[in-house]
């Protein structure tokens, strides 16, 4: 672990001390700081299993009694989640709070929090988080191939030449919304290849240095497009991306239209800038 991460944890352990063990029996460390690459701007993050469901004002009162102030909340209310947010010796602290039960149904193959799961570090137990660390020791074929194929699914179905649309003046918003969108497709094609439970899309060069099957130079190409001023060049270069991604992918409905018109709207992009 890094210094940082090795302070923070610290912290969240100290916090933890003061939320009886009897009430929240499982606490684990998600993000940056259980994965060991905190820096000075990291947050803590947090999952707090309780016996029983809790609701928002419990959470409050609970984290405040442990030392947590300018108390906030973000998200959907009255759901099987409380979420608390504060401050805790100066560091910025989030904390999920679910019943065990939920907890316990919650935590599977297809969970968003799977890879926050997986990568968590018990600050407090009772056995659950090595449990849920067997459920998702398996990233089952079946999971892979619907998510490359969900990841594939936009890429295809008009005319190719309809990318140029976007590299209209005035159209900055919408050429960005479609990048973006097709840069976390990618991301999620390329996880699903290498069946790694799909993370956020913070520190993507970090997370990607571990992937044994990826497009080459992967995060590199994601922020040219992204930052590229020139609407054709940041398309070829997303595009390029794409096409490279799906070489990678097994063969599939989506995947193999995706080639075909990738492909097309590729050769449209680069006749368009005379390339």
């Amino acid at each position: 672990m890094s210094t940082r991460s090795d302070e923070l944890r610290a912290a969240a352990e100290r916090l933890v001390a003061g939320i009886p063990a009897d009430i929240a029996p499982e606490v684990v460390v998600t993000g940056s700081v259980s994965r060991g690459v905190a820096d000075d701007v990291s947050d803590v993050e947090m999952l707090l299993v309780t016996r029983d469901q809790l609701d928002l004002e419990t959470c409050f009162t609970l984290a405040a009694a442990a030392g947590l102030e300018q108390l906030g909340s973000w998200g959907p209310q009255g759901t099987e989640t409380s979420r608390v947010s504060g401050y805790f010796e100066a560091i910025p602290f989030e904390l999920i709070w679910w019943s065990r039960d939920y907890a316990d149904a919650s935590i599977n193959a297809e969970s968003p929090a799977a890879d926050a799961v997986a990568n968590g570090v018990s600050l407090r137990t009772c056995g659950l988080l090595e449990s849920w660390h067997e459920r998702l020791a398996t990233y089952p074929d079946e999971l892979a191939a619907e998510r490359i194929e969900d990841a594939a699914l936009t890429w295809g179905g008009f005319a190719a030449a309809g990318l140029l649309t976007l590299a209209r003046t005035g159209e900055r918003l919408s050429l960005v919304e479609r990048m973006v969108d097709d840069a976390v497709r990618v991301l999620r094609m390329v996880y699903a290849i290498n069946r790694t439970w799909q993370p956020t899309t913070k520190r993507v060069a970090l997370r990607a240095e571990g992937l044994a099957v990826k497009p080459e130079r992967l995060a590199e190409r994601i922020e040219e497009a992204l930052t590229e001023p020139d609407p054709l060049r940041a398309l070829i270069v997303m595009t390029q991306l794409q096409l490279d991604t799906v070489a990678l992918a097994p063969s599939g409905p989506n995947v193999d239209r995706a080639r075909d018109w990738l492909t097309d709207g590729l050769a449209i992009l680069r006749a368009a800038r005379n390339i």
